[in-house]
């Protein structure tokens, strides 16, 4: 059994031209665990992203608690996650030279064991290294039901050092259904994926793409089986909803919110977002309770504890929550901008021009204004196939956000910087704009 699956593999982890079936990735996995001491911290470098999978397995099994690094990290990213995580062992992957074996046989430590050191996306700062036990996503598996099976094949279409597409890796697992591994995202490899594909994990800006690819290939989209879209890391709003259903008719939407300290909070299946865990809304902020939520995090190698309310922790965004008790999220509260006096919530003015044609991303930010305080910027990741028109998306502005939230400034790239789950790069963005390093063009 693996541990974190809660079973025996059932299915197959297809990646390139390798296809693993159960005994082989079960294998694997017992070979890598003979790699690390039980019960030690291990940081996984290097690799594709199936060797990464089977190590991570592996170590599981060993009881051990495994960070993968991620390679677009600074060195003084890598350097102060490493600090913090402390690991016992640095595996790299690329290197097939031996460790000294450690035999144990039967699985180390129970739902309570720490499996995972996730690292926080980085979006609004630095990474922190997160503690997180086998028993928490056992039970969001439980809560984020998509129907799975074994005659289904999940799309996971980046990199497993980012939680998102690792949770969609091993949920996959969980439920029995075959993996299909991308090592990095690529719309043109996830639309030929997803011929074979009938789930797919990603964010909105992945699923805008993926549709763009599958919308200028009528073969490809003829040969499309996805019946299960899951979306993370930000909401899909209306157009984009929209789109999916009409590219690929009676393919099933699923939006989940969460974040990497308290994992799921809540779920959309049309509709609203329906809390899966307790929650509350304080002063506009939204507060959980949760036995998803991490144990902590780690500073040298100890484990600092999440600081609570009798339970209740902060998640960092500003929320609504419905007399029907369904939720709504606003966005961080790290990304409010002060111009004029008046406060303006990035993530609000994101949402609406997202959904413009020839709009492939947008972030919103504050630059410095000597009167304002700051200016609301747009920064507009342009579709260099089908470029949106300037007038329309200004006067898509005018029509839904008030005088304070409209953009003042507008610039436009061919590609925002991103997280490794495949968010724009918040504070890596504000930082270039302040440095004046972002590659923009005033538009």
């Amino acid at each position: 059994m693996l541990p974190v699956l809660d079973r025996s593999p059932a299915s197959r982890v297809v990646h390139g031209g390798t296809a693993l079936g159960p005994e082989e990735l079960l294998a694997r996995a017992r070979s890598a665990a003979r790699r690390v001491p039980p019960g030690s911290r291990v940081a996984l470098d290097g690799g594709d992203a199936l060797a990464r999978l089977t190590h991570f397995l592996g170590a599981d099994l060993a009881g051990c608690a495994t960070l993968l690094t991620e390679p677009t990290w600074s060195e003084r990213e890598r350097a102060a996650v490493l600090a913090d995580a402390a690991p016992h062992v640095l595996l790299d992957l690329d290197d097939p030279g031996a460790l000294p074996g450690h035999h144990h046989p039967a699985p180390v430590g129970d739902p309570d064991t720490p499996f995972y050191l996730a690292t926080t996306s980085g979006s609004s700062g630095r990474p922190k290294v997160l503690v997180r036990s086998r028993r928490s996503w056992l039970r969001s598996f439980e809560l984020l039901d998509l129907g799975l099976g074994p005659r289904d094949r999940v799309l996971v279409p980046g990199p497993l050092s980012s939680s998102l597409f690792l949770f969609g890796a091993l949920h996959a697992l969980h439920a029995g259904a075959d993996v299909h591994l991308l090592d990095r995202w690529s719309a043109q490899d996830a639309a030929a994926a997803a011929r074979r594909a009938t789930a797919v994990h990603l964010v909105p800006a992945m699923l805008s793409a993926l549709l763009s690819a599958l919308e200028r290939d009528a073969g490809r989209r003829a040969e499309c089986r996805l019946r299960v879209v899951v979306c993370g890391g930000a909401r899909v709003d209306r157009e984009l909803a929209e789109r999916l259903a009409a590219v690929l008719p009676g393919c099933r939407l699923v939006e989940y919110y969460g974040s990497a300290e308290h994992s799921l909070i809540a779920v959309r299946r049309g509709g609203r977002l329906r809390p899966v865990v307790d929650v509350e809304v304080r002063d506009g902020e939204l507060w959980v309770r949760s036995e998803l939520s991490c144990d902590g995090h780690l500073d040298h190698g100890t484990v600092v504890p999440t600081s609570t309310d009798r339970g209740w922790s902060r998640v960092g965004d500003r929320a609504v929550r419905h007399a029907d008790g369904s939720l709504e999220v606003l966005g961080r509260t790290s990304a409010v901008i002060n111009t004029g006096a008046r406060l303006v919530g990035a993530e609000e003015v994101e949402s609406v021009l997202r959904g413009a044609g020839g709009v492939r991303d947008v972030l919103v930010t504050g630059t410095p204004h000597p009167r304002f305080g700051e200016l609301v910027t747009a920064v507009v990741e342009i579709d260099p196939a089908a470029p949106p028109s300037r007038s329309g998306l200004r006067a898509r502005a005018r029509r839904a956000l008030d005088p304070a939230q409209r953009p003042r400034r507008w610039l436009a790239v061919r590609e925002l910087p991103r997280t490794p789950s495949g968010k724009p790069a918040r504070a890596l963005v504000a930082e270039q704009l302040r440095a004046g390093s972002l590659r923009a063009e005033a538009w």
